[in-house]
């Protein structure tokens, strides 16, 4: 465990091999001399030098300072395991008598060799020393078994002297080995800085897609945080909507109880009233004696239908029909309210419409916006023509837009007026008269507002609303497939008025009626 341990701790982390000729760094990272010195021409093209362990840049290519005590440790733990030189590195051909690590190999003696036999090695040209390496051959030319000096460019293949001179590439243009050496590092700088553009490109990229991933998640968080609030809120409201109802229904059914035990207990009394007065007459009608029957005062009331003891149970008859039912009223208008928090969330999802007036309807009292979505009343007439379309009596206007199918919704707002209609009709409604006021006959539905009082009005048909309406602003809602039309009042949170289910025939339009104000479409 412990040899492992410290055969981990010097090993070369570019070659994983151990430490061959180890120098260190500035920043104190350790590497074969060979490694560092590849991986410092590399960076040579792009001019900016690093570790390639920490990453820290030097403006110079950095010297490479010998560390001869890890040299010394790394040597001493190859000859201490001998299977490991084998594993990590060339082996010193002369150091028979234990594996030592090769420094250099020399191409002319096909040799390699350590430290001790590099200093006593011939120092004649012939002898070239190169990487250590355990394929002599490959450096050798494979048909005059001569080193391989030079670069034929026109075959792009290493050749030796013979080949030059007498072989095959004879008059071929030739360069030495460090000239194309250099010359291929030149160009492989070239596609090095090529590749980290790319890469710093792909950086870029990178943090862009992750800038745009980190937006989507907050995004998402964000809505779901929203979503989350909205549907806490609707929870709480429906919680609080269930109690009201529940209590509702407990308070009336506590009310009926007792009105009903009453009733009962009238009832009971009466019946032993009745029964006490059906004894007598029996025992009347058992007598013999025909002057005591007579005697006794007269009891014709007591059979007569129509006498006071029918009145009495009419009274109770109409006092049970009271309580026959539970009121629903309160409780519909509770539903109304749930109606309200769906449609809070959703009204009528097709989304506004544009709704724009139409010139040809408007009363003469009657201003229309140049953008067609503002109706003013005027004391001054306007003088338009008469013309079938346009309302004569009453100040009112139609949209332009038509809604034949679907569902749709808009809003309205009421400015510096106590005397307003808003609503729907049927383009046949009438022009004139009174039954050309919208909510006045069969074709038209509208909420109304007459001085602080609200009500919602079909056919003449006026249906009080609440006095607590504070808002001048109103919400119409319709589904022309279902047949419903709405009214909503725009305050925060919407609150329904009133839903008119009919079966509609024709198109229906936008329809407004004001006086002393002005009334605006919102889409």
């Amino acid at each position: 465990m412990a040899s492992a341990i410290l055969r981990d701790e010097l090993l070369c982390s570019i070659c994983l091999y151990v430490f061959k000729d180890p120098v260190m760094l500035r920043c104190g990272h350790n590497y074969c001399r060979v490694c560092i010195d590849r991986v410092l021409d590399t960076q040579d093209g792009a001019g900016v030098y690093s570790c390639p362990e920490c990453r820290k840049r030097f403006q110079e290519r950095p010297a490479l300072m010998r560390n001869l005590y890890l040299h010394n440790v790394a040597e001493r733990f190859l000859v201490t395991q001998p299977e490991q030189a084998e594993i990590t590195g060339i082996c010193c051909t002369y150091c028979v008598d234990s594996d030592v690590l090769a420094v250099r190999s020399c191409l002319h003696c096909e040799a390699s060799l350590c430290d001790k036999h590099l200093r006593a090695h011939s120092k004649s040209p012939e002898h070239v020393l190169s990487e250590p390496s355990t394929s002599l051959e490959k450096r050798k030319c494979s048909v005059h078994k001569k080193m391989l000096e030079y670069y034929c460019t026109e075959d792009a293949i290493c050749i030796c002297v013979s080949c030059r001179l007498d072989g095959e590439h004879r008059g071929h243009r030739v360069q030495s080995l460090d000239e194309a050496s250099k010359k291929k590092k030149k160009k492989l700088r070239n596609v090095l800085q090529k590749l980290m553009m790319k890469k710093e490109e792909t950086e870029e990229r990178v943090q862009s897609v992750e800038e745009r991933r980190r937006k989507a998640q907050e995004k998402a968080a964000g809505e779901a945080e929203r979503v989350t609030a909205l549907f806490t809120d609707i929870r709480r409201r429906l919680d609080d909507l269930e109690k009201r109802v529940l209590s509702e229904i407990s308070r009336q059914e506590k009310e009926e109880s007792l009105s009903l035990s009453a009733l009962i207990q009238q009832l009971e009394i009466k019946k032993d009233e009745l029964s006490r007065k059906m004894r007598h007459i029996e025992e009347l009608c058992n007598m013999a004696d025909p002057l005591t029957v007579l005697l006794e005062p007269d009891t014709g009331d007591l059979c007569d239908p129509e006498g006071g003891g029918d009145e009495d149970t009419g009274g109770h008859d109409r006092q049970t029909h009271d309580v026959d039912d539970l009121d629903v009223a309160e409780i519909s208008d509770t539903f109304r309210t749930l109606c309200d928090i769906i449609s809070g969330i959703r009204i009528f999802g097709e989304g506004p419409a544009d709704i724009l007036l139409d010139v040809n309807t408007p009363g003469n009292n009657l201003l229309i916006s140049d953008d067609l979505k503002t109706v003013t009343w005027t004391e001054e007439k306007q003088n338009c023509p008469e013309t079938a379309e346009r309302f004569q009596d009453y100040p009112q206007v139609m949209s332009s837009r038509r809604f034949s199918s679907g569902r749709h919704y808009w809003d309205v707002e009421i400015s510096r007026s106590v005397w307003w209609r808003v609503g729907m009709c049927y383009p046949s409604i009438d022009r004139r008269g009174g039954l050309s006021v919208i909510g006045n006959n069969n074709k038209s539905w509208c909420v109304r507002r007459c001085n602080n009082q609200y009500s919602v009005i079909h056919d003449s048909n006026e249906i009080r609303l609440p006095d607590n309406i504070s808002s001048d602003g109103v919400r119409i809602c319709l589904d022309y497939e279902a047949g419903q039309l709405s009214f909503y009042e725009l305050c925060d949170p919407i609150r329904h008025l009133h839903t008119f289910t009919a079966t509609f025939t024709e198109p229906l339009h936008a329809a407004l009626w004001v006086a002393k104000g002005s009334i605006k479409t919102v889409k």
